[in-house]
Order: C-alpha cells, then structure tokens, then sequence
C-alpha cells in the first residue's frame, strides 16, 4: 500500500525575526522570517520532490495566518496544523553576531506550538507516512511532551523510520537536566539521530565527538548518527562505518535554518535509497549533498523560503 505522505514532522513553528540592518533613525530592523525547525526540514524535502505534512500549532493571530500561508505556498500538507484560540504565536528573535553566531531570545511563555495536546494527535495521520521526524522543543512542557511521547509511540508501532534532531535550545527549557532526558527519550525511539558537536559533547559528557557517539551507539543502538560540525563539515556513523565530508565555503550571512537543510537533505537522500544497507560511498555521497544544501541556506536570510533547488546543491559540489 502507498503512503501518502513522505515525511511528517512535528513540532514548534514559530517567526524567526532576523536583524536587518537599522532605519533611518539609526533603529535596528527585524525581518519576519517563518521558521521552526521540523518546518525547516519539511521545506528541503519539498524542494527535491517529497510529499510532507506537519503536525503542530499556531496561534489565532497574524503570525499564525502568515505560518499557515508559507506552509500552503511551499507545499507543505497542514491539515494537521491546528489553531490555538487564546495563545499567541511563539516569536523568536535572532541576534546575529558579526561572525555569523547567534543568540536567541524566544517569546514562548507560553507559545501556541506548546499548546498541542495527546488527544489532538492522530495516530491514522501518522499512519499515511514512511518517515516520522522530531525535534525535543515539543518536548519542553508536559501537555506538548505527552503529545510527542504519543506520536513517537504509534510512529514506532506503525514501523515507521523515525528521525530526531534535538535541536538543544537552553533558554528554553526549565532546567538542562530536562533537557537531557528528553534528548535520552528520544534517542531510545530513533533511527536517524542528527546531532551537532556542541549537543553531543553536552549529552555524553564527552569533549571527543567520536567517544561521545560511540557511548551514544552503545547505549541506545541507533542504526544511524550523523553529526554536523559547523563549517568543518559532517560524519556519518552506521554500521561500524564512520564516513566524514568537508564542509562548502560560502558568504555566510546567517546560520539559522542550516542544520535543519542538512537534515532534510540527509533523509532526501535515505528515503531514495536503502536504508537497511547503506555504503560507505553512498554515505559518503549523502553528507557532501547535505553539506552543499546547508551551506547554500547560510547565504540567504531566514529558512522554509530559502531552500535550495537539487541543480543548485549539484552545481555547487561540481565548482
């Protein structure tokens, strides 16, 4: 039987207000850019040909209106995007620092994206999928908490591939020891797990990254680990193999949005192939795509908009 969908995400949608230069009056500008990191990944997926859905909240407001409207327009399913009538929104401001890094400071207490409750996720939606992504800012608060640990439980009844990006964002959360065990939640449900240097050092307690997978590997038998390093590029860990690919140099204007294009284009790359029996080149071949796609996002403002084209990332592994 043929799923409907390729990809469903869940989790925070939200605005990401990016700094855009100052006005006249010497007043910084912020630029409304849709964002939300399971979206993000979506977004990827729609640019190479996915089918996608999302599964979360926003609220009754313009924001919410504007995150409905972007969905719709990259072709991303939101029949599963519910609205909140009293909650508001979640806002994130991005402070973007001269070389790049950024500070986040969110507008969440609460957002609508923590309002979704267990009762709103169904499980037949989730059914229609091949591959089920998270993240663990679904994870921050208990009503929302409850709904994820739901939807992870028929994801993994269904036999679905489930994927998981922890996306550590400290200020959000109420304390990090609660941060860590919902990431550890997460890691004992998932088959794909991207992760970046800082998380894995934060995780395992371990400064090398190699150690630091290798006790992740043991504890929770993930099949496959990619872990992402910035501008030095990624690694694959699957199956005894560890396969690692320089990152692209790139004008970088902002990072936001290019963890998640790297994840979407590594799980593009799983649902064309097998994922039970991957090659070194193919992994090999998977990460210098990703690596391309992620690093095309960081030229350009903002994320579920500034998706790169497939002929776009394949020129830039050519050059």
């Amino acid at each position: 039987m043929g799923k409907e969908f390729d990809v469903i995400a869940m989790g925070e949608l939200l605005i990401d207000f990016t700094m855009s230069g100052q006005s006249e009056q010497g007043n910084n500008l912020f630029e409304a850019c849709p964002g939300g990191a399971p979206c993000n990944v979506l977004a990827l997926l729609n640019k190479m040909g996915k089918k996608t859905a999302f599964l979360g909240k926003v609220g009754k407001d313009q924001f919410g209106t504007l995150l409905r409207a972007t969905l719709e327009d990259v072709g991303i399913n939101t029949s599963n995007l519910l609205t909140d009538e009293q909650v508001n929104t979640t806002l994130a401001f991005v402070h973007t620092f001269p070389d790049g890094d950024r500070e986040f400071s969110f507008y969440r207490n609460p957002g609508a994206d923590m309002m979704l409750t267990a009762e709103e996720v169904d499980e037949e939606f989730l059914a229609q999928t091949r591959l089920f992504h998270f993240g663990t800012l679904s994870m921050t608060h208990d009503g929302v908490r409850e709904a994820t640990k739901k939807a992870l439980r028929a994801a993994k009844e269904k036999g679905l591939l489930i994927s998981f990006d922890p996306n550590l964002r400290p200020p959000l959360w109420s304390s990090l020891e609660l941060a860590k065990e919902q990431m550890e939640y997460g890691f004992g449900f998932c088959d794909i797990l991207k992760i970046s240097d800082n998380e894995i050092q934060f995780v395992s307690g371990k400064e090398d990254y190699d150690e630091g997978i290798r006790f992740l590997q043991e504890k929770y038998q993930i099949p496959l680990i990619l872990l992402t390093m910035g501008k030095d590029g990624s690694r694959a860990y699957y199956k005894g193999m560890r396969v690692e690919r320089p990152g692209f140099k790139c004008n970088t204007i902002e990072t936001t949005g290019a963890g998640d294009t790297f994840c979407g284009s590594s799980l593009y790359y799983i649902l064309e192939h097998d994922f039970e029996n991957l090659t070194e080149e193919q992994l090999g071949e998977m990460l210098t795509f990703a690596n391309a796609a992620a690093a095309i996002v960081t030229t350009r403002k903002g994320a579920i908009r500034a998706m790169p084209e497939k002929e776009e990332v394949e020129a830039l592994i050519r050059s």
